[in-house]
């Protein structure tokens, strides 16, 4: 036999297994060793970036009515005093017309709770299909959820506090923030390079479009969903009308599961009703869910960011 012979010019093979050897930058090393001690200072900072990313996003939210009021000769200081205070008093009429009936229907929903609950249960053991939702739904037990909140009244109350410290502090803070703009507008360059002063330039600039656009894009969305609830439910004599419709407002700004929400809160409002009331709620819930998703998110989200509908 004939020897084999290795091809002419083809280095011998080599069986070895072959060796991946990472070596990290100084710098990558240097990011490591800070990232624990950096998101520990995040979470001791926690509520004052909050409170900063909240200042700045009612300052992006109000500016435009600002620069609309200079726009017509007015001083930017007495614009600014115009626009908060209209703000406040919105706020605290509406807080005095919507709160005293709010909680007496929240209560009156509370006392019901048990009674709509076993409706529903009886409700949904009528098909196969809703079978298992009636039995989950027949094991939770309303009581249970109230006697949790309640069970620390003092725990609850220093929440409750803090958050109006809070927002307080937003308030305070976007006010000064709007008075005075230019001087910390000035700070911030300084702080940073020049080299990325274009780049700052850019991200101040869409900051009011994007952050201010998108929230009030969402209370126009949540207003329309609450007023369209409510009326709907004082037409079909449904109770406590506004505790559901203020609910369905506020789930509108949850993304997916909010439209289940505000179907679900508004059909469960309903459900002592007569069949055809019940049918009627829920087809008039998921048309207007439809009408939103297709319609009204589209133009008043486009209009505000600037974008095609």
């Amino acid at each position: 036999m004939m020897p084999v012979q290795e091809p002419v010019g083809l280095p011998p093979k080599d069986d070895r297994p072959s060796v991946i050897r990472v070596e990290p930058s100084p710098g990558i090393l240097i990011l490591l060793i800070l990232l624990i001690p950096g998101l520990w200072l995040l979470n001791r900072l926690l509520p004052v970036v909050v409170v900063v990313v909240a200042a700045l996003v009612i300052v992006g939210t109000i500016s435009p009515a600002v620069r609309w009021l200079e726009e017509r000769r007015v001083r930017r200081g007495l614009g600014i005093a115009i626009v908060f205070t209209a703000l406040l008093a919105v706020t605290a009429l509406a807080l005095t017309m919507t709160i005293p009936s709010l909680v007496a229907q929240a209560t009156d929903l509370v006392d019901r709770a048990p009674a709509m609950q076993a409706l529903l249960v009886k409700w949904l053991e009528g098909s196969h299909l809703t079978s298992p939702l009636a039995e989950m739904l027949r094991n939770v037990q309303p009581s249970d959820l109230i006697t949790m909140a309640a069970s620390d009244p003092i725990k609850f109350s220093r929440g409750v506090i803090a958050i109006l410290v809070y927002i307080l502090s937003s308030v305070f803070l976007s006010l000064y923030i709007m008075i005075d703009r230019d001087r910390l507008r000035g700070g911030l360059f300084l702080v940073v390079p020049r080299s990325h002063h274009i780049r700052l330039s850019r991200v101040m600039l869409n900051l009011e479009t994007i952050v201010g656009g998108y929230i009030r894009g969402q209370v126009i969305t949540s207003v329309l969903m609450a007023v369209f609830v409510f009326f709907l439910l004082k037409a079909c004599g449904a109770p406590n009308a506004l505790a559901i419709a203020v609910f369905a407002g506020a789930a509108d700004v949850l993304p997916y599961i909010g439209a289940l929400l505000s179907v679900g809160a508004a059909v469960t409002a309903v459900v002592s009703s007569s069949p055809t009331v019940i049918i009627v709620v829920l087809a008039l819930m998921l048309a207007y869910e439809e009408l939103e998703s297709r319609v009204i998110i589209p133009r008043v989200y486009g209009r505000e960011l600037r974008l095609p509908s």
